[in-house]
């Protein structure tokens, strides 16, 4: 019985797929959505990254929801990790000569790395979740290569609140400036791909950065063995 639950499912599951694929006619004409998006984005947004307008910009209120559902996340990794009771407290290898140099001389250039992927997200490829990705990996490296280093948590907490009000405070103000929409673009739109352009676009990348950085870094700093 159970085999042919599985094989009507798969049944089902295959006919369904070959009645989109026939019924929609995918790539037969340019999307009218992204044939909008390319026309308009240098006149609406001012940032020359089309894919930045449309993440922060056109789409900006669902990227507020990822960033949030981020933050649930690493809550929920705290929240996790807390409840574990009487872990075991085991001596670890002594980093190498390299990743010890290396933790040292490299993690300030690893920070500015990412504070310039997301102060050009609106110029570049890249953004506030790669920068704060960036930023993150150098904690990570602190953490292996110079032990008995940690981050301070308070300090951590108040980075990553600043960021998200960064965020929440940019959307609010361009409703109290007399536009109708949330999160909407009320900064100048500045000279073409300059860094001062694209009106909120870099301010809010700026939050998420800085929010993506600290989250992530609270994640790692929660999951590591204590020493």
């Amino acid at each position: 019985m159970r085999t042919f639950i599985v094989i009507l499912l798969l049944a089902v599951t295959c006919l369904g797929i070959y009645s989109v694929l026939v019924h929609i006619p995918f790539g037969t004409g340019p999307s009218e959505t992204g044939t909008h998006y390319l026309a308009n984005t240098r006149s609406d947004t001012g940032a020359s990254n089309a894919v930045t307008a449309v993440v922060v910009g056109y789409r900006g209120f669902d990227t507020l929801g990822e960033v949030t559902v981020l933050f649930l996340t690493a809550m929920g990794v705290g929240a996790v990790l807390a409840t574990l009771q009487n872990r075991e407290k085991r001596s670890i290898e002594k980093a190498s000569l390299i990743l010890t140099a290396a933790c040292r001389f490299l993690f300030p250039l690893t920070l500015l790395f990412g504070a310039y992927i997301f102060l050009h997200g609106h110029l570049t490829p890249g953004g506030g979740f790669q920068g704060g990705a960036v930023i993150a990996s150098g904690f990570l490296l602190v953490y292996l290569g110079c032990h008995g280093r940690r981050i301070s948590r308070p300090a951590s907490k108040v980075f990553e609140s600043a960021g998200g009000l960064l965020f929440v405070g940019i959307g609010l103000a361009g409703l109290y400036v007399g536009s109708r929409f949330f999160l909407s673009n009320f900064l100048p739109a500045g000279e073409f791909n300059t860094l001062l352009s694209a009106g909120i676009i870099p301010v809010i990348y700026i939050g998420v950065g800085i929010k993506v950085g600290a989250e992530l870094t609270g994640i790692i700093d929660r999951m590591m063995e204590d020493t």
